[in-house]
């Protein structure tokens, strides 16, 4: 009996070193797929933010360019500056925040094609995945004909109203700025590999256009790589503890999962991070999407604190309004998505169901609504 017990406990204690050994990758193959995005995305993403005018038109340049970029956070950062410059107006910026706030989904999506080849794990994985994407579809279909509609008839729209209200109030009450520990765990690695093996190695030899390509394979394939052990070490001894980790504290009210979701991002500085981690966890069932929806709309509340703390720590009035924008825009859209929340889930269940049958249309789907239709619309539409 108590050889059983030790060896149950071996390999629960194994297999929980093995989960965190491969989570850390996860986290590395996510910080080198930004890296590889904004190496050959961010010059771009700029021209594109700086020639907009029809919201409809910001509304897809904030998708693409933070599809590209694969960070809200650095778009919005980029759109700051421009504000601030006055290379955009701030009723220019909002369509372009509401567009980065989907864009910055797709990393989400890319995590749930890691499972693609174990079927059901893949329908539920890719529907806990977009229903991030849903969420922020349905909030813009809502909020952006309302800042068309009040910027028409009042000359300044109600999210620019109660952004600027807000900034006021905050413009001189001086920042903090808040180092996240997943970079300071991640950064060595991912500046070591940066260093020496791609700018050291692979840039001579392939140049630095096709650079950013071969960190994006290189990374993809880690993400693969680690999302297979951490599902099959889930799947051992630890998936027990892991449900009751979940089901019985973390995720057990819906103000709780909201809270973590809020306090894990502001602290990691990353809603990518914070919402793709949950998608192994959905795909081994482990936590329902039901689970998922509220740590999701936390996560957006949460990516939105950094920018808000670095804005006012600037003093300035129109960089401060344009962060505000990003939080009033997440904290609407929750109010009114979180009470109609079977709307955004049966939607991402559905999609689930799709998948399932075809499993191509799901990477099409990732292709075609962050890259293919943003790209066409803006051309069409400019």
């Amino acid at each position: 009996m108590g050889d059983r017990i030790s060896s149950g406990r071996y390999h629960f204690v194994k297999n929980l070193f093995i989960f965190i050994f491969f989570l850390y990758l996860f986290f590395i193959s996510i910080e080198l797929m930004g890296l590889a995005f904004k190496g050959f995305g961010r010059g771009f993403a700029e021209s594109l933010i700086s020639t907009t005018a029809n919201p409809f038109v910001g509304l897809f340049i904030g998708l693409m360019a933070t599809s590209i970029m694969q960070s809200s956070s650095l778009t919005t950062s980029i759109l700051v500056g421009m504000v601030a410059a006055g290379t955009i107006s701030v009723k220019n910026a909002i369509p372009v925040v509401m567009g980065a706030n989907i864009g910055t989904t797709v990393t989400n999506a890319i995590v749930a094609i890691g499972h693609i080849t174990r079927k059901q794990e893949f329908k539920r994985a890719f529907a806990g995945a977009i229903v991030h994407d849903f969420f922020n579809v349905l909030s813009v279909i809502v909020l952006l004909p309302l800042h068309i509609v009040t910027q028409y008839i009042f000359g300044e729209s109600f999210l620019q109203f109660l952004s600027e209200g807000l900034s006021e109030i905050f413009e001189n009450a001086g920042g903090l700025k808040i180092s996240s520990p997943l970079k300071f765990i991640v950064s060595p690695v991912v500046d070591l590999l940066n260093k020496y093996v791609f700018r050291g190695l692979f840039e001579p030899l392939v140049g630095q256009k096709a650079l950013g390509l071969i960190i994006l394979i290189f990374a993809m394939a880690l993400l693969f790589l680690a999302l297979m052990f951490m599902t099959r070490s889930m799947k051992s001894a630890l998936l027990v503890k892991m449900e009751n980790l979940f089901n019985s504290y973390l995720f057990k009210t819906a103000i709780r999962a909201f809270l973590i979701g809020t306090i894990i991002t502001s602290i990691i500085q990353s809603s990518s991070v914070t919402t793709s981690l949950v998608v192994p966890l959905v795909g081994a069932g482990i936590v329902t999407i039901e689970q998922v929806y509220p740590y999701t709309l936390g996560a957006n509340i949460g990516t939105t604190i950094t920018a808000i703390l670095a804005s006012i720590a600037t003093g300035n009035k129109i960089a401060v309004t344009v962060a505000f924008t990003h939080l009033l825009f997440n904290i609407i859209g929750t109010c009114i998505w979180y009470p109609l929340r079977i709307v955004p889930i049966i939607m991402a269940k559905k999609m689930g169901d799709i998948s399932l049958k075809s499993r191509k249309l799901a990477i099409m789907y990732i292709i075609i609504a962050f890259y293919v239709l943003p790209g066409l619309l803006i051309l069409l539409t400019r």
